[in-house]
């Protein structure tokens, strides 16, 4: 059977005579034997610091002060202070109107003792107790060491999501400085798209013209030469045709097609409106007009 050390039982009483009466009374006292402990110290002392210095790594602590109303104050003032400090604090129960200077040694061995006694019964009855602390702590012990799997998985899975994050931004950075640099591509194409309409559009306004020699022309499409043209510019100026510049030699238009569709509406005019030659006679002047010009 392992051998376990005895147990230590320290007494508090208030000063040096009760010292003496308390070491008297355990004369002739086999605490070892019969309880398997040990008084290590009897300490007089009514001050709590030195009590709290004094007690510990006692397994118990007897308190025994007088029995009047300074002692009982006492004690309960040392009970109050030194209940963390121990295992277990107990009362000495000594005959009321005794001081411990004056009480019979054998009754302090026989409080003794039942002090003792006492505390053990208070001490089994705590087994229980104890137990269900213990079944407390190692649930304890087990939800930590699950806890500490979990923080060991949720730091790792930390560490992956800080990296996966860390890619995820430099991907975003990438993104938009390639975002910008669309955007400021579009800003470019808009303005050349913007340039480019309004160049079409002062295009589409601007009438543009193809010149042509008027003899060339005249010559080409009816196989004759044109004598003078000051008739044809004299009709042209009169109807003011859109789109047709005619002077100087030349005439102006959109394209040939369009040159030529005039002159020969200059024509069928002058075809089919004979009675108005000599109108033109006296308009353009009688040596300048010239009939072959209403020949087809």
């Amino acid at each position: 059977m392992e051998m376990r050390n005895p147990i230590d039982v320290r007494i508090i009483v208030e000063g040096a005579s009760d010292v003496e009466n308390v070491s008297r009374a355990l004369q002739n006292i086999a605490l070892g034997a019969e309880y398997h402990i040990t008084i290590s110290s009897i300490i007089p002392t009514t001050n709590t610091e030195i009590a709290k210095k004094a007690v510990r790594g006692a397994d118990i602590i007897l308190i025994a002060t007088d029995v009047d109303a300074p002692g009982r104050e006492l004690a309960d003032k040392f009970q109050t202070v030194l209940k963390k400090e121990v295992g277990h604090i107990e009362r000495m129960k000594l005959p009321f109107g005794h001081d411990v200077e004056y009480i019979d040694p054998a009754l302090i061995r026989k409080e003794i003792k039942n002090a003792i006694i006492r505390s053990g019964l208070i001490s089994i009855g705590n087994i229980g107790r104890i137990q269900e602390l213990r079944d407390q702590l190692k649930q304890s012990e087990n939800q930590i060491t699950d806890l500490k799997e979990d923080i060991d998985n949720l730091s790792s899975e930390k560490e992956k999501t800080a990296k996966e994050n860390k890619e995820l931004t430099s991907s975003l950075e990438r993104l938009e400085f390639k975002q910008k640099s669309l955007q400021e591509d579009l800003k470019t194409i808009k303005n050349k798209y913007a340039d480019i309409k309004n160049k079409h559009r002062i295009i589409l306004k601007k009438n543009l013209y193809e010149t042509f020699l008027l003899n060339e022309l005249w010559k080409e499409n009816f196989n004759e030469t044109l004598e003078e043209e000051e008739l044809i510019t004299f009709i042209t100026s009169e109807f003011k045709p859109d789109n047709i510049i005619l002077g100087q030699g030349f005439i102006a238009a959109p394209s040939k097609k369009d040159a030529v569709d005039w002159l020969k509406v200059i024509r069928t005019v002058l075809i089919f409106y004979d009675s108005k030659i000599e109108d033109l006679k006296e308009e353009i002047g009688d040596e300048k007009f010239i009939p072959s010009l209403l020949k087809e």
